[in-house]
Parts: structure tokens; C-alpha cells; sequence
């Protein structure tokens, strides 16, 4: 690799290293969303819930004088209880997800997080490899397997957000008030992280296009 592509293709793997650190803490968190109940007495306690791919967090709130009907919010002190999904095992039923629909909608998101995961682990794989002499090759399938890992990033992303947006709009939930939490925003950064770095790693791994019409690629760019 020239001496001038060496830095860029640094400053890549740098940009991809974080998102894949964004992208774990994203995966491995369960502070996704963030889920109210409309509150009618105050001073009494109520159930908010925070949620990520793999389980929920229902906390028992004590509310206060105001004129927020919602509760929360879920920083405040009270006991919680996380449980991992109930619909992940066969013959059991939650309570929080009652439609058949909103259970597909929660699967289909964790498990395309895992082929993300499985994706930069992969790209992992081959950018050490490229480490060694003479395979700089090998940047070209890392930076597509760091591609394909920020794109279904983004589709576990798009699915949660519609398993959210279902599940407010449902009679079958008694949420009415969310908002999308940091493991959300984690999401979202990981997903820029990844897409553009990969994106930028396969440009700065291509070699030289040849400038005259009897130069190869491979005279284009020479070995240092």
C-alpha cells in the first residue's frame, strides 16, 4: 500500500473500530425505548418499561404532584424487575406483547442484529489479516462485510421502530408515551460508523486506476 493510502485507510478502520464498539453496546443493552403508561392518580405508583433486542424492564415508579399524566420519568427511583423475552420460549406468553405481529416484529430485529454482528466479525477477520505483507487485498472484503453489517443495523433499527410505533398504536398495550433511548442513538451512530467507513475503506483499498492506455492496474500501483 502507497504511503499516502496508508493514513486514510487508518482514519477508516478507526471510524469502523468505534461504530463496531457503538454497534455492541447497542446489541448487548436493553435501554432501546422507553415506554409510559397515562398515569390517572398521583402520589400512587405506576409501570414504565425500557427495552432493548433481548429483554424488557418493567420499574415500578412512585409519582409526584404535576400535571404530567405520564410516568416517569424512568431514572427515577423505584423497583424493576427484567425479565429476557417471554416469547423467545416456546408454550409461553407475555404480557407485554400479546399480538403475533409484535412478537415477529421483536425476533426479526435481534436476529438481524446478529447477522450485523456476525458481519464484523467477519470484516475483523479480514482487516488482521491484511496486516501481513502483500494482502492489502484483503481490505476489499473486509470493508464490504463492514457494509453489510451497518445496513441491517439499520433494518434491526427500522424494525424496532416500528415494533414501538405498533405497539403504542395497539388496544392490546397500555403504553401511550415512549421515546427512544442512548442504546437507540448507539444504534443510529453505529449504522453511520460502519456504512460510510466501510464505504471509505473500499475506496482508499482499490489501487490506482492506470493513467495511460498501456498501464495495468497492477503498474498503476506499485509495491513499497
Amino acid at each position: 500500500m502507497s504511503q499516502t493510502k496508508a493514513p486514510k485507510v487508518r482514519a477508516a478502520l478507526f471510524c469502523i473500530l468505534v461504530g463496531i464498539v457503538l454497534a455492541t453496546v447497542a446489541v448487548v443493552t436493553d435501554h432501546w425505548a422507553v415506554l409510559s403508561p397515562e398515569v390517572e392518580h398521583h402520589n400512587a405508583t405506576c409501570e414504565a418499561a425500557h427495552f432493548g433486542l433481548w429483554r424488557i424492564c418493567i420499574k415500578r415508579i412512585v409519582t409526584s404532584d404535576g400535571k404530567d399524566k405520564t410516568c416517569g420519568p424512568i431514572s427515577l427511583p423505584g423497583e424493576k424487575n427484567c425479565s429476557y423475552f417471554r416469547h423467545f420460549n416456546p408454550g409461553e406468553t407475555s404480557e407485554i406483547f400479546e399480538v403475533t405481529t409484535q412478537k415477529e416484529y421483536s425476533i426479526s430485529a435481534a436476529a438481524i442484529a446478529i447477522f450485523s454482528l456476525g458481519f464484523i466479525i467477519m470484516g475483523t477477520i479480514c482487516a488482521l489479516l491484511s496486516f501481513r505483507k502483500k494482502r492489502d487485498y484483503l481490505l476489499r472484503p473486509a470493508s464490504m462485510f463492514y457494509v453489510f453489517a451497518g445496513l441491517c443495523i439499520f433494518v434491526s433499527v427500522e424494525v424496532t421502530r416500528q415494533s414501538v410505533k405498533r405497539m403504542i398504536d395497539s388496544e392490546h398495550t397500555v403504553w401511550i408515551e415512549y421515546y427512544y433511548s442512548w442504546s437507540f442513538a448507539c444504534a443510529c451512530a453505529a449504522f453511520v460508523l460502519l456504512f460510510l467507513g466501510g464505504l471509505a475503506l473500499l475506496l482508499f483499498s482499490l489501487p490506482r486506476m492506470p493513467q495511460n492506455p498501456w498501464e495495468s492496474c497492477m503498474d498503476a500501483e506499485p509495491e513499497h
